[in-house]
């Protein structure tokens, strides 16, 4: 994993998007040994105008504006122990964050930044936080209820690099299994991360038959909006 940045530090990132009523995404890049490699940021309305923010990442201050612009950033979540690049900073910035981690990565993400919780404390009707199964208690995902339906909001456990920027970013993405073809556990998520493949499998399956389904996404790559439902079931086939 890169540094952790102890001053705000923007890498290059695309433009906030609204992919649904009170949530915002935005892209950017990661510097890794084999070139710049995609991930996510995903912000969440909250009631009383405060947001949650996953996975979150530096952008520059028109960008920063539309985060601030949604509600004050209240819960930083880092979703597990490799994505605390940005999380020092962020708490920096935003001091009266409180920061959520999964139980299994809260000793190395309390090396950058203090932890309030390792489960739910938003307590959002809307929101429904869980552990994912199998994952040695390292991974965060959450769904999020909106008018138009469910979107699930996932980190690693699964990848869908489909447009990787620049030759590093695309040798490192057919190598590691991060879903050049279509949605998959990446390789080395699989090797480092999953204690149970069956029980991981068994999730993928459970998140599928959410009704009103609309979408999933991943911190590395591009939102699954078609067929979220058969995607999480291709996925859950390929553990077994």
């Amino acid at each position: 994993m890169p540094k952790v940045h102890d001053q705000w530090t923007v890498l290059p990132h695309e433009p906030v998007e609204a992919i649904d009523d009170g949530l915002l995404t935005v892209a950017g890049d990661i510097p890794m040994p084999l070139g710049n490699f995609p991930r996510r940021m995903t912000v969440i309305a909250l009631p009383g105008r405060r947001t949650a923010i996953w996975s979150a990442i530096a952008l520059d201050d028109a960008e920063m504006a539309r985060i601030d612009g949604l509600g004050t950033p209240s819960f930083l979540i880092v979703p597990n122990r490799a994505h605390r690049l940005d999380a020092r900073i962020w708490k920096a910035r935003y001091p009266a964050i409180r920061v959520l981690t999964p139980p299994g990565a809260r000793q190395a993400v309390e090396e950058v930044v203090p932890v309030d919780a390792t489960s739910d404390i938003i307590r959002d009707p809307d929101l429904a936080f869980m552990t994912v199964a199998g994952a040695k208690e390292s991974e965060f995902a959450l769904t999020v209820r909106r008018a138009s339906g469910v979107t699930l909001i996932v980190n690693d456990v699964i990848g869908h690099v489909r447009h990787p920027h620049g030759i590093g970013a695309k040798v490192m993405a057919r190598l590691m299994g991060f879903g050049i073809s279509g949605p998959r556990v990446p390789r080395v998520v699989k090797r480092m991360m999953i204690g149970d493949p069956a029980a991981l499998a068994r999730q993928l399956r459970d998140w599928a038959a959410i009704a009103d389904l609309r979408r999933v996404i991943v911190s590395h790559g591009d939102p699954i909006e078609h067929d979220p439902a058969g995607a999480l079931l291709e996925v859950a086939a390929s553990l077994e």
